[in-house]
Order: structure tokens, then C-alpha cells, then sequence
């Protein structure tokens, strides 16, 4: 199995050392939005805890997250008034993982609305406006 890299992007968010929009944290998660939104309100959540991805973290520290990846769900549906929600995660580059920190993907969708495609960088003050709807659906 690969060693953990401490140096990958999302590991340098949770120490401080790179930005990133908040949406919700608490001592084992945090939430934040993606740059490169593939729907409005796309939303990360990860651990706190160091894991590559489904096959390397630990069983409790998965239940936590996926505890909260439902809250930040049901958050993102409502503050984004939207009619549904895709989770996505992905494991291993032949499985499209492309940040080698164990994430879920939460993009709140709408009848009729195809993803973006990925790849493409997001509006800044749109994606802080969707946070800002997301955190108030939170509270």
C-alpha cells in the first residue's frame, strides 16, 4: 500500500498552510467548497485524520465522517434549495482519485441540470455565496 503524503493539498488546508472556503468543521471533519465546483454548492468533506482512501482508514474514524458527510448532505439540499443531492468518492487513480486524502464529494442537484465539467476553476464569490447559504442551513 502507498504511504500517506503530507503534502498533498488537503493535508496543507487542514494545517493552515493553503486557503479554503469553510463550511463546517469540528475536531474529526472538516467541510469545505471545491475551486473547481462541478455544481453549485459543491462541497468536500474530509477527515481530520490522515487516510489516502477507503482502503486504508481506520472503520471508526470512517463512521464519524460519513456521520457528517450526511449533514453537510442534508445541509447543502436545503440551503441550496436544491432537489437532490450526488455523493461522490473515489479511490486510487484507476478509480479517479486525484487528492490522495480520503474525501466525499457533495454536489447538490436539480432536475434537469448536468454537472459541470471537471476541471474548470469557480467564480470566488460565488462558491463563498453557496458556503455562506450552506452554513446558514447548518445552524
Amino acid at each position: 500500500m502507498t504511504a500517506y503524503d503530507t503534502n498533498n493539498v488537503f493535508a496543507k488546508i487542514l494545517r493552515g498552510e493553503m486557503p479554503a472556503t469553510k463550511v463546517y468543521e469540528d475536531d474529526a471533519t472538516l467541510a469545505f467548497m471545491d475551486i473547481m465546483p462541478r455544481a453549485d454548492g459543491h462541497t468536500l468533506v474530509i477527515p481530520k485524520t490522515p487516510a489516502r482512501n477507503l482502503f486504508d482508514i481506520e472503520p471508526g474514524v470512517l463512521g464519524g465522517l460519513i456521520q457528517r458527510v450526511q449533514k453537510i448532505a442534508v445541509a447543502a439540499k436545503a440551503g441550496m434549495a436544491a432537489d437532490g443531492v450526488s455523493i461522490q468518492q473515489f479511490n486510487e487513480q484507476a478509480g479517479g482519485q486525484v487528492v490522495f486524502h480520503i474525501h466525499f464529494h457533495v454536489l447538490p442537484r436539480w432536475s434537469g441540470v448536468a454537472l459541470r465539467p471537471p476541471g474548470m476553476m469557480g467564480d470566488k464569490a460565488a462558491i463563498e455565496a453557496n458556503a455562506a447559504r450552506i452554513r446558514a442551513a447548518l445552524k
